[in-house]
């Protein structure tokens, strides 16, 4: 998801979808755990963000520690991305416990990060398999910056080719990116009073914590189908109001949920 540029500390603070998404779960999670419960400032989760946040690691050392937040729908709890996110709730129960304003403000906005990608639809996309198909390596193994714009070909025209099937009008890449900014413009105004946060919900994370209620929420997402719609007729009014009304609560809904289960320690 768009979170603004990686050369400035605050691009995105504005217009950054995970920014806003942050924001936005921070306020409704001190409703439901009270003021007085130790948790990160936003000032200090949105400064694990943009340029310091996971799409920064992209820049300064591609597919070095990179991490990969792409999920199937049909994804099981032995997932990779599952396992990162447990990693994140563990880690920020630790820092919870122990009131370290640092180490769980960058926690929370990873795990945050984390969370919001995979459950953005373009996510669900299998990106490493069309990458190695055009590149013949995987994602992982593209060591250099150059690498990983570059796609070399069999002489000129199959390098042309498959460098325009990626990066072209309707490349694979150029598809992906003006989805993301297409929600993170749909979500830029409105105050989201209301993400469908209900006591239910939290009685569920506290019976079986946060995972399962996240691979739920996979397949809800891949049911609105909006990513496939972008891909035939590109953004229109009606993937902004199933954004608004729909998807950006979901995400807003999750990442609070995890926060949540986070405060309270409800961790494996």
């Amino acid at each position: 998801m768009y979170s603004g540029t990686t050369f400035r500390h605050h691009s995105g603070n504005i217009a950054g979808a995970h920014q806003r998404i942050d924001r936005v779960a921070k306020r409704h999670l001190i409703r439901t755990i009270g003021t007085h419960a130790f948790f990160p400032s936003i000032k200090t989760i949105l400064h694990f963000e943009g340029k310091n946040g996971p799409d920064g690691i992209k820049s300064k050392s591609p597919s070095i520690d990179e991490p990969w937040h792409f999920i199937s729908p049909e994804a099981g709890a032995d997932d990779p991305l599952i396992g990162l996110i447990k990693d994140h709730l563990y880690n920020l129960a630790q820092a919870i416990q122990k009131k370290d304003e640092i180490r769980a403000g960058f926690e929370a906005a990873w795990l945050s990060h984390a969370i919001v990608d995979g459950l953005t639809p373009a996510h669900h996309f299998p990106l490493a398999e069309k990458i190695e198909e055009l590149w013949g390596k995987a994602h992982h193994e593209r060591s250099s910056r150059r690498d990983k714009i570059i796609i070399k070909g069999n002489g000129v025209r199959d390098m042309a080719l498959k460098n325009w099937q990626y990066w072209g009008t309707k490349g694979i890449f150029t598809a992906h990116f003006l989805y993301e900014w297409g929600v993170a413009s749909s979500i830029a105004v409105g105050q989201f009073k209301d993400i469908g946060l209900h006591q239910k919900d939290i009685a569920r994370i506290e019976k079986e914590g946060y995972i399962p209620y996240f691979l739920e929420s996979v397949k809800a997402v891949d049911k609105l189908n909006t990513y496939q719609e972008f891909v035939k007729t590109g953004w229109s009014a009606y993937l902004g109001r199933v954004t608004r009304k729909k998807l950006a609560p979901l995400l807003m809904r999750n990442v609070c949920l995890a926060w949540y289960a986070a405060s309270k320690g409800l961790v494996d």
